[in-house]
């Protein structure tokens, strides 16, 4: 008997020795697979991080005008910035032993093996924030055990070659919040209107809740249920050790103020300006499509929002509601930096941006080039020519017969200033013939006109395309004292890390003499000022009662296009209006929206800026001169215009007087009528 206890006994230690050696065994197999598996992640190196995130445009006063996202609004924020209280909320409920793993929680993973198997489904998950960020990085959503294993492995890399706080920055970047915001920046934004570093305990618990289930949990979709999962997340914040629990009683009854910002709508501050940047960015900044597309920049522009808005509303308001399209740019002269630009009545209707890419005949508004170019070659405001209908015979060709707007013609000689106030074709076309056909187009190209303009006779009348922000850019000349602009949009692009790649500084030439430019300014001047009403009124006279500054500017119309060019020291602003299939304008009607949509904009867009006048550069006097023919104002002929002349220049000889039986004599001598005469003959010559 005792020896087959003793057998019994012998065999049992066998047992218990053959147990101990192959636990042994199958912990040194499973201590040597752990050290493989942390070999193989650390060898394969730190999985890559690219997380596509969302481009954010600023304007020129840095607040936020724009968004660029693939679908996933995201705003990359350092740990940091994100406040303390999210923090703690997010790991108290995610993952409570985070700082103490390796990326798996061995327990949670048993606990939802053994609950798996039995409800015989993969409803219960285990997932560490290690493997959820693993998982918003590079897997599926998938509940299968493959996805698991990868996951897992992943988890490892991560682990394994980025510290803790890296991991947990990366997640709160990267998990879904619900109605199309990701990361804890762009949530925070959406649900309450601020940043992740502002959050209060009472949203940061709100917010920490939502990952779960962020349809189910969001608060705009269900109130209470989501306050029942904050209870959750407070509680467990006590049972972590991070809160009391008066603090998280106080919390969960704190009332909580959605502002719901609609991130699945980009904004529509200026779509086609942003637009415009996005195609600058990648043809001439030079920044690689792709790094566009992966986000993540802050791009900093020179668009001013609130004028940006002004420019939106008068398009709105003005437009009428028919295919008749408009464009409107607005540049700071002093710079070159764009404060506003329109393209079109609709972005989203029609995308294409008429400010940038449209060619358009400009009309009379391109008169000041040709002015500026006779300025240089011997012309005064005083200079005079015969306003008549007048047929011109070209080279020989075919008789041409230019008329003026309704056939309106003084049938007598008018001066420079009267016609540019009256815009005046005859008097411009024999300009052009006079000085010779490339002058204007030069001075054009000088100011910063790059679309080929030829040298036709037509020129003079604006009869090659144009675009309406070159007509900007060409504008500024006039109005910051003969300085030809780079039109700037943006002023600095900075990438996630937050290094520079690109930034621009304003980039102005001397291309003008200041002392023609001012004078420029001021025949512009002219068309608005009913003083000078005569045979027929100034062009600006519809609008003129909407302006209460100092501006200069010039109006151009043709068969199809609607221009309405103008300035002030502050600001440039061109606009267009006509229609994209070059069908004719009602010039009772459609002239008149690009005046209306220039006046009242450039009002309202400086309302907060002081009103000041253009500068008077050295060399200019200003003299009280007769702008129906040119001659010094007397006490006998008190019509007079203060108008200004480089030095030298202005007129010497007085208006005559009254003849005793009251009728005036001649105004104009014989002597200032040798040009006119002279032209008349360079005319007959010419045309044979």
């Amino acid at each position: 008997m005792e020896v087959v206890i003793d057998r019994r006994v012998r065999r049992r230690r066998r047992l218990v020795r053959l147990f101990f050696r192959l636990l042994l065994i199958c912990l040194v197999l499973a201590a040597g697979a752990a050290v493989s598996l942390l070999s193989y992640t650390k060898m394969q190196g730190p999985p890559p991080l690219n997380v596509s995130q969302t481009t954010v445009f600023y304007g020129a006063d840095n607040s936020p005008i724009g968004q660029h996202h693939q679908g996933e609004n995201r705003h990359w924020v350092g740990l940091s910035s994100i406040d303390n209280d999210i923090i703690n909320a997010t790991i108290s409920i995610e993952d409570r032993r985070f700082y103490n793993h390796l990326g798996f929680d061995l327990t949670r993973i048993g606990g939802a093996v053994v609950a798996n198997l039995r409800s015989r489904s993969m409803a219960q998950g285990a997932s560490t924030l290690t493997q959820q960020y693993a998982r918003n990085l590079y897997l599926s959503h998938d509940k299968t055990w493959v996805r698991k294993w990868n996951e897992l492995l992943y988890s490892l890399r991560l682990e394994m070659n980025y510290d803790k706080d890296q991991i947990l920055e990366g997640y709160l970047n990267t998990v879904y919040y619900g109605h199309g915001a990701y990361g804890v920046e762009a949530a925070s934004h959406h649900y309450f209107g601020k940043s992740a570093n502002d959050l209060t305990l009472a949203e940061a618990s709100m917010l920490s809740g939502i990952p779960k289930g962020p349809s189910y949990y969001s608060p705009l979709i269900d109130f209470d249920r989501a306050k029942r999962r904050q209870a959750v997340v407070l509680q467990s914040m006590v049972d972590n050790g991070v809160l009391t629990q008066v603090e998280a009683d106080e919390a969960h009854a704190e009332p909580l103020n959605f502002i719901h910002d609609e991130l699945d709508n980009t904004s529509t501050v200026g779509p086609y300006f942003q637009a415009a940047v996005e195609k600058i960015l990648i043809q001439d900044v030079g920044i690689d499509p792709a790094l566009l597309e992966a986000g993540g920049l802050k791009v900093y522009t020179t668009l001013d929002p609130d004028m940006q808005k002004e420019a939106e509303y008068w398009v709105r308001r003005e437009m009428p509601d028919s295919e008749l399209q408009t464009a409107l740019v607005a540049m700071d002269p002093q710079t070159g930096d764009v404060k506003a630009l329109v393209g079109g009545k609709n972005y989203v209707e029609s995308p294409f941006n008429r400010a940038i890419d449209a060619r358009r005949h400009p009309g009379s508004s391109f008169k000041p080039f040709l002015y500026y170019a006779a300025l240089e070659n011997g012309f005064t405001p005083a200079s005079t020519l015969m306003s008549e209908e007048t047929t011109f015979e070209i080279n020989g060709g075919q008789p041409w017969s230019p008329s003026n707007f309704n056939d309106n013609y003084a049938e007598d000689f008018i001066t420079l200033l009267q016609a540019m106030a009256f815009s005046d074709n005859i008097y411009a076309v024999k300009t052009h013939l006079y000085l010779g056909t490339d002058k204007a187009g030069e001075l054009a190209h000088r100011v910063g006109i790059e679309s080929p303009l030829g040298e036709g006779a037509a020129l003079a009348l604006g009869a090659s395309d144009v675009g309406i922000a070159e007509m900007a850019r060409a504008y500024s000349a006039f109005a910051n004292g003969g300085k030809k602009v780079e039109p700037r949009f943006i002023k600095k692009v900075v990438d996630r890390e937050g290094e520079v790649l690109y930034e621009s500084e304003p980039h102005l030439e001397q291309v003008l003499d200041p002392k023609l430019a001012f004078i420029i300014t001021d025949l512009m001047k002219g068309m608005f000022d009913p003083y000078l009403n005569a045979h027929t009124s100034v062009t600006g006279r519809s609008v003129s009662h909407l302006i209460n500054r100092p501006v200069a500017g010039k109006s151009g119309s043709t068969s199809r296009d609607s221009w309405m060019v103008g300035y002030t020291p502050q600001l440039v602003t061109s606009v267009w209006v006509g229609y994209d299939s070059g069908t004719n304008l009602n010039q009772a009607t459609d002239g008149q929206y690009a005046k209306k949509i220039w006046a009242n904009f450039t009002e309202h867009a400086l309302n907060d800026q002081e009103a000041v006048d253009f500068p008077i550069p050295d060399g200019v006097v200003g003299v009280e001169m007769n702008p129906l023919n040119g001659l010094l104002a007397t006490e006998d002929c008190p019509t007079h215009r203060v108008t200004y002349f480089v030095e030298g220049t202005e007129p010497t000889k007085e208006c005559p007087k009254p003849a005793s039986d009251g009728e005036e004599v001649e105004a104009i001598d014989e002597e200032s009528h040798e040009k006119e005469r002279f032209i008349d003959r360079f005319f007959r010559w010419f045309g044979h």
